[in-house]
């Protein structure tokens, strides 16, 4: 009696081992609440196992064509130059990033498993035809083999680019030095360490991260940030991956932490270091002594940046080095952070209290829509509208009280579509979402320290853009399409997965009252909150870099970064040439000079090509299918031979401070000049001249904006506000990165690409 059931036990372990270890057969797992098809494997590989570059050139006639077609452009424009323009991305990070990771599990909306950093160099030669890039994985998610994996992937990817005099591709390699402060006082904000040579010799032996944890992004660096293991058995056929990730998270727990008393050179490689400021991060840089460029980024982004965040507490000999601070990237595929509005998250009355601002045409303030909020419940719930009244202020104090990235938790259970478009910038391209202006690129530029009034302090930035992909995908805004892949939107791909993905967040139920500060949980505000679900509203195709190069060496690249002369993108490749007219010579963007006379110059500017469907013959004929498909869905960089015209060129103006408490608004001229052009496929030239240069008598900088035709574009909308007809916001219809919004839906709007020319700095003398 007893064999029966020892056998039908046995037969059942046998059974629940074959379904449990992924090796049953696919009818089995359609059973399972969460099923989704999975045929080409995708999760097969994860990112601890280290990838090949694929072994082929580039073609040397697509090189050669690239060069012929902008020397065509140069000389129809009679630009007096031989500089080849290259285009690249400083800011790749591939699955070695911990956010990056995350994004990537079977449970994410539009996941295809592990993008390792040989992907990067992949898609950059073949997908995306970039002239360069950089690794610039997390540094907070630091392990040796990963940063020696980025390293070695970097060398491969350079070894097969040909001569390193002309290269199909130079690739370069740093990290992210993630900063987060919880309050604007210790806000430092996030900032790309990059290196000129990819050998091991030539790098610091391991990366420096930031003290603490970037929000919502980095996993920590214990057991807390293990996924559960309850994942393996609800999604047995990827219990490999789920594995993969917390076998990561206990690598990145077990490496010791390094002596802060050791200079880092003599560090163990194996240590996980820190900095805790700007300053503290450059004089470790400065021990090890190799040539390095730190780049902020996303400075304007509110998602993980305090209220009231600003550039002054930074710019101070402590935490400021104009030599390793010559590039900032002034967008990036988390939205754009270039422009300076005067509008404020809250501000302070004469008593030096906060209060909340009412609301004006271009911002609506989120505190003040945590009032309306408010009241509309206690309406709903039959409160006398006196007491709903007095509930509405309330909430805009609470609101305004909280020094953190947290405030909207003190309107509990919140959803994204009760809080509209508060907290956005409606009048800025394609902006960082809840933008800080005084953490903008334009701000930074137009303040001093003048601390030291015969050497005041001041940023001379040139101007770069990039993707911060977080899928390997190299200067991927060539094409307007696949949004949950060339965008970093993502979310549960399901109500089952979303229910999974929140269950360790506590929620706090809906009510007609506020919250104070000490009464929201900042765990439930990473984990699920109404602001993370609008952010993806805000994520778009990425941005390039592009250089004025002596060449195509990686050295010619670095040196035109080193001198500023660099230019932005949105993501298409426009040709920009911004030069200083002095005489019979020409002082290029990114140029210092001083004089008293006043300043002339000339801007030229040719649009992009407009892309073909599909891929290139020979992309298709040299990448493996399977590979390809992965990584561009059939769709890669494919130049026709027609351009975009060129609509307008702007020109911006802004005068530094002339001691600190100069008010920095009436300093920014945005636009101070516009140039409508005539429409012509052979691009658009302009000069100009500033009048009041020398009369002003103080100094003075000067960048320009190209602006294409308007195309369909990628969250060009941002929430799709509606408004009614006195201007008031009424309704969103937000581009969710999750099961809600299909992943087919590209939320498209037209909007117009557009090139930021670093600026010309013109001191007066």
């Amino acid at each position: 009696m007893l064999k029966p059931i020892v056998v039908a036990v046995f037969s059942l372990t046998l059974v629940m081992a074959v379904v449990f270890t992924g090796s049953a057969p696919e009818p089995v797992y359609k059973l399972f609440p969460g099923y989704f098809a999975d045929p080409n494997k995708s999760w097969e590989q994860t990112p601890l196992t280290f990838g090949a570059v694929t072994e082929a050139r580039l073609p040397q006639a697509i090189i050669d064509d690239r060069n012929n077609r902008q020397a065509v452009a140069r000389n129809t424009l009679f630009v007096e130059q031989d500089k080849q323009i290259l285009f690249g991305d400083t800011h790749v990070h591939t699955t070695n990033s911990a956010d990056a990771f995350m994004y990537s599990l079977p449970m994410m909306h539009g996941a295809s498993g592990a993008y390792p950093p040989a992907y990067a160099c992949d898609y950059a030669r073949f997908v995306s035809q970039l002239d360069f890039y950089f690794l610039t994985d997390h540094a907070e998610s630091f392990t040796y083999k990963q940063w020696r994996d980025g390293i070695d992937s970097v060398q491969q990817c350079n070894s097969l680019a040909g001569d390193p005099q002309n290269p199909d591709i130079a690739a370069f390699i740093g990290w992210e030095w993630t900063q987060v402060g919880q309050v604007a006082e210790n806000h430092y904000g996030h900032h790309n360490v990059l290196f000129k040579n990819d050998d091991p010799k030539m790098l610091p032996s391991h990366p420096i991260a930031a003290v603490g944890m970037g929000v919502a992004t980095i996993a920590a660096r214990s057991a807390e940030g293990k996924q559960s293991s309850l994942l393996r058995l609800i999604d047995p056929r990827h219990r490999g991956y789920y594995a993969a990730y917390n076998n990561w998270v206990e690598q990145m727990a077990a490496t010791p932490a390094c002596d802060p008393n050791i200079p880092s050179p003599e560090l163990p490689a194996d240590c996980y270091e820190t900095a805790s400021t700007p300053g503290e991060l450059f004089s470790k840089l400065d021990q090890w002594g190799f040539d390095n460029i730190v780049i902020p980024h996303g400075t304007s982004w509110g998602f993980y940046t305090p209220p009231n965040a600003n550039w002054s507490h930074q710019l101070t000999a402590a935490n400021n080095d104009e030599e390793k601070t010559k590039l900032i990237e002034v967008y990036s595929g988390h939205g754009n952070s270039e422009a300076f509005r005067d509008f404020s998250v809250r501000r302070k009355d004469d008593a030096g209290l906060w209060y909340c601002p009412e609301p004006q045409a271009n911002y609506l303030p989120s505190c003040w829509q945590a009032g309306e909020i408010i009241r509309a419940r206690c309406l709903a719930a039959d409160m006398d509208a006196d007491e709903c009244e007095t509930r509405a202020v309330e909430a805009r104090h609470n609101f305004v009280q909280v020094d953190t990235v947290y405030a909207f938790m003190t309107v509990p259970g919140s959803t994204p579509e009760e809080w509209l478009d508060s907290g956005q910038a409606r009048d800025i391209y394609l902006p960082a979402f809840n933008y800080r202006p005084q953490k903008s690129v334009q701000y930074g530029l137009a303040i001093q320290n003048h601390e030291d009034p015969e050497d005041p302090q001041r940023y001379r930035w040139g101007f770069i853009a990039s993707t911060d992909t977080h899928s390997a995908r190299a200067g991927h805004g060539f094409k307007q399409q696949q949004r949950t892949n060339t965008t970093d939107s993502t979310g549960p791909r399901d109500k089952f997965w979303n229910d999974i993905f929140a269950s360790t967040a506590v929620v706090t139920k809906a009510g007609p009252q506020s919250l104070r500060g000490d009464q929201i949980d900042p765990i439930a505000a990473k984990i699920y909150a109404s602001e993370f679900e609008r952010t993806t509203s805000f994520l778009n195709t990425g941005g390039l870099a592009a250089v004025h190069a002596q060449g195509r060496s990686r050295d010619a690249i670095w040196d035109a970064m080193k001198r500023r002369e660099t230019y932005g993108t949105s993501g298409h490749r426009m040709l920009l040439w911004f030069d200083l007219l002095q005489g019979a010579s020409q002082v290029p963007m990114g140029g210092v000079v001083a004089q008293n006379s006043n300043p002339r110059f000339r801007a030229k500017a040719v649009g992009s090509f407009k892309q073909l469907p599909g891929c290139p013959d020979y992309v298709v004929e040299t990448l493996e299918a399977k590979h390809l498909e992965k990584m561009s869905l059939g769709e890669c960089y494919n130049p026709s031979d027609e351009r975009y015209l060129i609509e307008r060129i702007e020109v911006i103006k802004i005068r530094p401070q002339a001691f600190n408490e100069e008010d920095v608004t009436p300093l920014i001229e945005d636009s101070w000049r516009s140039f409508n052009c005539e429409p012509s496929p052979e691009g658009c030239t302009i000069e100009f001249e500033d009048p009041d240069f020398a009369a002003q008598g103080r100094d003075a900088l000067y960048y320009i904006r190209a602006l294409e035709e308007p195309v369909a574009t990628i969250n060009g909308d941002n929430l799709r506000t509606t408004f009614d007809e006195n201007g008031k916001a009424i309704a969103t219809d937000p581009c969710f990165g999750d099961f809600r919004t299909d992943e087919h839906d590209d939320c498209q709007n037209p909007a117009s690409q557009r090139a930021w020319s670093s600026p010309i700095f013109v001191d007066y003398k």
